[in-house]
C-alpha cells in the first residue's frame, strides 16, 4: 500500500519545517541552550505542521533520532477527541508518575486538547502546574479560545500561522517534481487556494488529482476545475463583468447554465469571494458585493440567495412618485417658514364642548380632490398623499385625516383636531410638506392649519351646528 503524500512528506526536522519559522527559531535557541519548559501550547490553523513540530519537539528533547512510526515508549500521544473524559485524564495523572523507560523525559502530546471536557481541564491542571521533573506536556489545538485561561498560563504558547500561496506552490511543485506528477503553475497555484492555507489540505489535493497526468497529459486548471465541480474560472470573469455592467439578463443566463451543469451555488460563491478579494484593492466598488456574498451559505436556498445579491444591482430602484415638476428651489413660503421656526408657536385653544351634546367624531376622509376657490395652484391631493406615504410616512397618517380646500395662494388644511394640527404645525413636518407639495407640483402654497372639522356648506346644517357648539357636516341616508 501507497503512503499518502502528506505523510511522506511530513517534516522530519525543525530546518524542514516550512512557512513558520518564527517558531521553529525559537525552539531550535532553547534546546541549544537546554532549556526546556514543562508544558508547551501549540496553537493555529488546521493542517499547517502543529503536530509535526510536537513530534520533532518531543524527539529533540530527548536527543533521540525521528522515528515516523512513533513507536518510542517514552513519546505518548493522546487524541483528546477520543479521550476526553475526566477518567482518562485520571488515568494520565496516574501513568505521569512513572519515570521513563529510555528516555531523559517521558513526554505528552496531546492533540485537539481543546476537545477536553471541564471536569478534565480541572484534572490536568494540578498536573500541568507541578509535573514530576521528568515530565514534559505539550498540547495541540485548533481552537484556542475553548481553552481555559488556567490552562493557557501554565504553558508556552506558540502561535502557527495559515501557509502563504507562495509558500504552498514552491512545496507542491517540490513535491510533484519528486513524484513525476505533471503540472502547471497555474493548476498548483488553484491547489494552493483550495487548500486554504492548509498544507496538509494542498498536499493530500495534489494526490488526490494526480490520477489526472499520465505521460502525454499535463494536470491544468481546467482539469481540475472539471474534476472537482468548480465553476470554470471564465464564468466567474463573465458574472463579475456583468454584475458590473449591471447585466442582468448575462447573469441569469450564467447562473441557469451553471446549475444545469451541476454546479453548487455554494461553490460558486467560494469562487466569487475570491476573485473579488484579489481585484478588491483596483475595484473598490465591490466592497458591497463581497459582504452580500458571505450571506449565501447561511440562506436555505443559496441558489436564489446567489441570484438576488448579483441581480440587485442590476435592477434600477424604483422612483416613488414620477413627476414632471421643475427642481425645487427655495420659495418665499419656505424662507418665511425657516425664519418662523424658532418664534414660539401660537396656542390654539380647543373648540369649546357642546351644551347637550358632543360634537361628532370626524371620520377619515378618503384622498379626494380638495375644494378650490381662485386658485391658480394644480393641487393633485391624492397624489400628494401617496408621496408622503413613500417619503414622509409621520405626516402621512395626519394627512389622511385632513380636508383640503385651497383659496387663492393658499392652502388650508381641516385637521378635525389640534393635536394633529400641532403635529403639521411642527416646524419640521411642515418644511416636510411643503417639500412634498414642490415635488408633487402643486407649487408653493401658503399653508393654514384649521384644528377643527370643516364648516358645513348648508346653511341651515351650519345653523344648527352653531347652536350645538360645533360640528362637522355628514352625509345621512334615507
Amino acid at each position: 500500500m501507497s503512503k499518502a503524500l502528506y505523510r511522506k512528506y511530513r517534516s522530519k526536522s525543525l530546518d524542514e519545517v516550512i512557512g513558520q519559522s518564527h517558531v521553529t527559531d525559537i525552539l531550535r535557541r532553547s534546546l541549544e541552550q537546554g532549556n526546556v519548559a514543562h508544558a508547551y501550547l501549540l496553537t493555529g490553523p488546521r493542517g499547517v505542521g502543529k503536530t509535526s513540530i510536537a513530534r520533532i519537539l518531543a524527539y529533540e528533547i530527548n536527543k533521540l533520532p525521528y522515528d515516523d512510526e512513533g513507536n518510542n515508549l517514552d513519546i505518548i500521544e493522546i487524541d483528546a477527541a477520543s479521550n476526553n473524559g475526566v477518567e482518562d485524564v485520571r488515568d494520565l495523572r496516574e501513568k505521569v508518575r512513572i519515570a521513563p523507560v529510555a528516555a531523559d523525559k517521558k513526554i505528552y502530546i496531546i492533540d485537539e486538547v481543546h476537545m477536553l471536557s471541564k471536569q478534565a481541564f480541572n484534572a490536568l491542571l494540578k498536573t500541568l502546574e507541578e509535573p514530576p521533573a521528568h515530565a514534559v506536556f505539550i498540547l495541540a489545538t485548533t481552537d484556542v479560545d475553548k481553552l481555559p485561561a488556567t490552562i493557557i498560563s501554565r504553558t508556552q504558547r506558540f502561535t502557527f500561522r495559515a501557509i502563504s500561496p507562495a509558500d504552498a506552490v514552491t512545496h507542491l511543485k517540490s513535491i510533484a517534481e519528486k513524484e513525476n506528477i505533471k503540472i502547471n503553475d497555474d493548476a498548483l497555484a488553484l491547489i494552493a487556494t483550495r487548500g486554504d492555507g492548509s498544507f496538509r489540505d494542498s498536499i493530500s489535493l495534489l494526490d488526490q488529482l494526480r490520477g489526472l497526468a499520465d505521460s502525454d497529459t499535463v494536470i491544468t486548471r481546467e482539469l481540475i476545475e472539471e474534476s472537482l465541480g468548480l465553476a470554470p474560472t471564465a464564468t466567474i470573469e463573465q458574472l463579475l463583468t456583468a454584475y458590473e455592467a449591471k447585466d442582468l439578463k448575462t447573469i441569469v443566463e450564467l447562473l441557469d447554465a451553471s446549475e444545469r451543469n451541476g454546479l453548487q451555488s455554494t461553490v460558486i460563491m467560494s469562487q466569487l469571494i475570491t476573485a473579488v478579494r484579489e481585484q478588491l484593492v483596483d475595484k473598490p466598488q465591490f466592497i458591497p458585493l463581497l459582504d452580500q456574498l458571505l450571506d449565501v451559505s447561511k440562506s436555505s436556498q443559496p441558489s436564489i440567495k446567489l441570484l438576488t445579491v448579483l441581480a440587485a444591482h442590476a435592477v434600477p430602484k424604483p422612483k416613488s412618485v414620477a413627476l414632471a415638476a421643475p427642481a425645487p428651489t427655495i420659495s418665499a413660503p419656505v424662507a418665511e417658514l425657516a425664519k418662523q421656526a424658532t418664534k414660539p408657536k401660537p396656542h390654539m385653544p380647543a373648540p369649546k364642548p357642546a351644551a347637550t351634546k358632543p360634537a361628532a367624531p370626524a371620520p377619515t376622509p378618503a384622498p379626494a380632490a380638495p375644494t378650490t376657490s381662485g386658485s391658480d395652484f394644480n393641487l393633485d391631493w391624492a397624489q400628494l398623499v401617496e408621496y408622503t406615504r413613500s417619503n414622509y410616512v409621520a405626516i402621512y397618517s395626519v394627512l389622511q385625516k385632513c380636508t383640503p380646500e385651497v383659496e387663492g395662494n393658499t392652502l388650508r388644511l381641516y385637521t378635525g383636531t389640534p393635536f394633529w394640527k400641532r403635529k403639521l404645525d411642527d416646524t419640521k413636518h411642515r418644511l416636510n410638506l411643503v417639500d412634498a407639495l414642490i415635488k408633487t407640483g402643486a407649487g408653493d402654497l401658503v399653508i393654514d392649519t384649521v384644528g377643527t372639522p370643516p364648516p358645513p356648506k348648508d346653511e341651515t346644517a351650519a345653523a344648527v351646528a352653531a347652536i350645538m357648539g360645533g360640528g362637522e357636516e355628514v352625509s345621512v341616508g334615507e
